[in-house]
């Protein structure tokens, strides 16, 4: 299927590992501009080889972190004007609730809540002026089903999700969608973290507490990259202009409940 978005300039944060990279290869496989991020210079270079020798698009990279102010004006000012944009930004590191302070708190909501906002503002009224937008924020299946140790990434997310929720009406007419992809365990570094972490707790092997999760989900595996990235693809076409304000869950199954 021609996506309709050969050309269009795709802004990805944190996009040099895992599911970051993974929408931006499916925006550079539909042609699209890529203007890549990330905070590791050299793992950056790496990936722009890739979508270089893979793809004939044109790709960027700005080395900046997504989190911070400055990042952000940077990643702004190498895009131009942004067509398509994707917010991501890796989540605090799981803490139990009674162990958070203000501080911690506060940076959460910083990082994945407040990061993805301010940039949705920096884009959102050029959209709106040339009649085309799609932003896709990458928040996590835990909106949904909360998770131990997740209190604080849920809490930001949800604030993101319900600011979504309400400006993305407010643009519809213009041909400007505004998406969450939750995602559930996929194969990233994050979830290998994570495994190692419980089985270091709990006297495990980290490929059998791996396995053990895999088992919990329907599908029977964690989720690979590149479905994600092409769910991505699809909700920044021009095919979904009439799909706006959606939490699309992605997740094997895993959430028991009624979407």
């Amino acid at each position: 299927m021609d996506l309709g978005i050969s050309g269009r300039t795709a802004l990805v944060c944190a996009s040099s590992d895992g599911l970051g990279f993974a929408c931006a290869k499916s925006l550079a496989e539909a042609g699209a501009r890529i203007i890549l991020n990330g905070r590791d210079p050299s793992k950056l270079a790496k990936r722009v080889e890739d979508l270089r020798r893979e793809f004939d698009g044109e790709v960027l990279a700005v080395v900046a972190d997504v989190g911070t102010e400055a990042g952000r004006s940077q990643l702004l000012a190498a895009a131009g004007e942004v067509d398509i944009l994707v917010n991501n930004n890796g989540g605090p590191s799981p803490k139990p609730w009674r162990e958070l302070d203000r501080e911690a708190i506060v940076a959460g909501i910083d990082a994945n809540m407040w990061a993805a906002i301010a940039m949705i503002q920096a884009v959102l009224d050029g959209m709106v002026e040339r009649r085309f937008g799609r932003i896709v924020n990458i928040t996590s299946a835990a909106v949904k089903m909360t998770m131990p140790g997740l209190e604080l990434s849920t809490a930001a997310r949800s604030g993101l999700t319900g600011f979504v929720a309400g400006i993305s009406r407010d643009v519809a007419s213009a041909n400007v969608t505004l998406n969450n992809l939750l995602p559930g365990a996929f194969e990233t570094a994050r979830m290998e973290a994570l495994a190692e972490r419980i089985a270091a707790q709990k006297g495990l092997i980290a490929a059998d507490v791996a396995a053990a999760q895999a088992k919990q989900i329907p599908a029977g595996r964690l989720g690979n990259p590149a479905e994600f990235g092409a769910t991505c693809a699809f909700l920044c076409s021009a095919h979904a202009g009439y799909m706006t304000g959606q939490n699309v869950l992605i997740d094997g199954g895993a959430y028991p409940g009624v979407n």
